[in-house]
């Protein structure tokens, strides 16, 4: 259990920290749901085996419905992956805008979305555990990262200046592309608690120090006004080397 503790831990960092240098839509994207991977590893080396299917079942429906606004970006934005070129896409996507967004937000872990249903309960039950402050602050780091990368692709994509690319807006016309969009995005905000109650009928009750007990969100509000700050900024040529490492993905598929 030692061993998928330490490589489920370094697949969360790892895959993080190589999202946050990505511009490939759909590789962001995969290396979210890698990093997610990670995450059940993690609830299964320690043990919380029904933790981590309830995660998986709670993943697969944001992460779908992530998977499928990003496919309609594509299609509107003349078949470009490049995040670069899109830019201020709320304004011809803002259906997919808010349903794409509600997934990221419950992939971060934000309260009361699906996310944070299963995502929450195994922090807190990791905190329990007495493995040591390397692996709780491992895991509030690789927290963070998925909080940084999330808030990038949402600027990149939706806020941030025009990259360029063409838009084509008549993809929300489409009821055959925007109706299982909405139906997710439905079943993002009501199958977390749903799926608890199912799951774990009798109430949990964990008992934690203050400061780990708001751990979770501290980390979640702290990254996301540090990319927000960020994201003004270019990656001068200081980043240069590490973004071409984390963009070759540390030269694994070498």
């Amino acid at each position: 259990s030692a061993l998928l503790l330490f490589i489920s831990i370094m697949t969360m960092f790892m895959s993080g920290v190589v999202a946050i240098f990505e511009y490939d839509l759909k590789k962001i994207i995969a290396l979210s749901t890698l990093s997610q991977l990670g995450m059940m590893m993690f609830s299964i080396s320690l043990g919380l085996y029904e933790l981590a299917f309830f995660h998986l079942l709670t993943h697969a429906l944001f992460k779908a419905l992530l998977f499928l606004c990003a496919g309609i970006l594509i299609h509107g934005a003349g078949n470009t992956q490049d995040i670069r070129s899109f830019g201020g896409l709320s304004l011809n996507f803002p259906l997919v805008a808010v349903c794409m967004n509600l997934a990221n937000l419950s992939l971060c872990g934000v309260p009361f979305l699906a996310g944070f249903y299963s995502k929450d309960l195994i922090v807190e039950l990791a905190c329990q555990y007495s493995w040591g402050i390397f692996v709780l602050l491992m895991m509030f780091i690789c927290l963070s990262l998925t909080v940084l990368y999330s808030v990038r692709l949402t600027y990149l994509s939706f806020v941030g200046p025009y990259g360029g690319g063409t838009s084509i807006s008549v993809c929300e016309s489409d009821y055959s592309l925007v109706g299982p969009v909405v139906i997710l995005s439905f079943t993002s905000l009501v199958s977390g608690p749903i799926l608890s109650w199912l799951n774990f009928p009798a109430p949990v009750l964990i008992f934690l120090p203050v400061f780990l007990k708001w751990g979770a969100l501290f980390f979640v509000g702290v990254s996301l006004l540090v990319m927000l700050s960020l994201q003004g900024l270019t990656y001068s040529y200081k980043w240069g080397a590490v973004s071409k490492f984390s963009g070759l993905m540390w030269f694994l598929p070498w």
